[in-house]
């Protein structure tokens, strides 16, 4: 597989399927491992991490479950293919730098990636479309199994799995779901939710992870800390969190259409006339625009744009998508330009 496949490949996480997709965008579960008697990636020199991504490779060429994929090495990509990824939800922001001995597995389906030598020598993720963490886990989990059958883990029986950031320690899971919550935010109450989620220690996130902002009213919930809990515990307790999200969510759209019905529908109509009409417009813009559009599908004030087509607009509209579809560098400018088009050319068709 090369990279530039993905272009026509919808991404597993933007497919807008499974339980609850008109509200979940995507349930994902992470496994932090490292090896034993090597030191953790920001301490291990060059031959060590060099040997580390020997040693996973050979460990995946015995894993069936991971036949099907792909083993990048980072250093041999230039940057907008490292922002792509990153785009993709395949890699963090923080594995796309310093790429010395550094690497990415990918599966044709997109629904595996592993990042090796990155925080941890390995971070396992497994995506799902809509509420599905429990499925998510079951897959994961026999691919953590095949893996462990020749890597030797690092693990103590009174701690657990032994990761560089102690939050992690424990099972080394970090389950988490990508919620869209626009009625919460236009009803403003999505501050009482935020402080609530915090309170119960939890943490939320923007679309890309640690250190990121929400934006289009998308909101990534996941757990804090690993460590005394199990596998099952921290899913169900996820999942109690995420079901009173949803209802809440639900509720809010109810009574935004019983009493605003008419304020919403022009909102969204907005929305999207400026999304076909426009001939300049930014990242930002576009996430905010879609996420009104994506409303009005859902709730079924718009009825020719499905939710599967909106996801991808998206994730092509990015910079990097957009750079890789143009299969060259673009400047700012540049992108606001071709981003417009494409969004045109795409519901002009529909």
């Amino acid at each position: 597989m090369q990279l530039s496949d993905l272009l026509n490949h919808t991404s597993e996480w933007l497919k807008g399927t499974g339980p609850n997709s008109e509200i979940v965008i995507s349930s994902r579960i992470r496994l932090a491992r490292n090896l034993a008697g090597v030191p953790f990636p920001h301490w291990a020199n060059a031959t060590q991490g060099a040997e580390l991504l020997r040693l996973v490779a050979e460990a995946v060429s015995h894993s069936d479950m991971l036949k099907k994929t792909t083993f990048f090495k980072l250093e041999q990509m230039d940057s907008v293919d490292k922002q792509f990824l990153v785009e993709r939800h395949l890699m963090s922001i923080e594995h796309a730098q310093k790429t010395e001995e550094k690497a990415l597995l990918i599966d044709n389906d997109e629904m595996i990636s592993i990042m090796v030598n990155e925080e941890d020598h390995l971070r396992i993720q497994l995506m799902q479309s809509g509420f599905n963490l429990f499925e998510a886990w079951n897959i994961i989990n026999r691919i953590d199994d095949q893996l462990s059958s020749t890597l030797h883990y690092a693990y103590l029986p009174d701690f657990g799995y032994l990761t560089a950031c102690p939050t992690n320690t424990g099972t080394g899971m970090r389950g988490s779901v990508m919620l869209h919550l626009p009625a919460l935010v236009m009803s403003r109450q999505i501050e009482r939710v935020l402080a609530a989620i915090a309170k119960l220690s939890f943490t939320t996130r923007g679309l890309y992870g640690e250190g990121t902002q929400a934006s289009g009213n998308f909101f990534q919930i996941s757990n804090q800390v690993s460590l005394g809990h199990s596998e099952n515990e921290i899913i169900e307790n996820i999942n109690g969190l995420i079901r009173q999200i949803i209802e809440q969510e639900a509720q809010a759209r109810e009574v935004l259409l019983a009493k605003s019905r008419e304020v919403l529908e022009d909102r969204i109509n907005r929305s999207l006339g400026t999304l076909k009409s426009a001939r300049i417009i930014t990242s930002q813009e576009t996430i905010e625009l879609l996420s009104m559009v994506r409303l009005g599908s859902d709730l079924g004030m718009i009825k020719d744009i499905d939710r599967r087509t909106i996801n991808e607009l998206f994730i092509t509209t990015l910079p990097a998508h957009l750079q890789k579809l143009e299969n060259k560098k673009l400047s700012s400018q540049e992108r606001d330009l071709k981003r417009a088009e494409l969004i045109r050319k795409k519901l002009t068709f529909l």
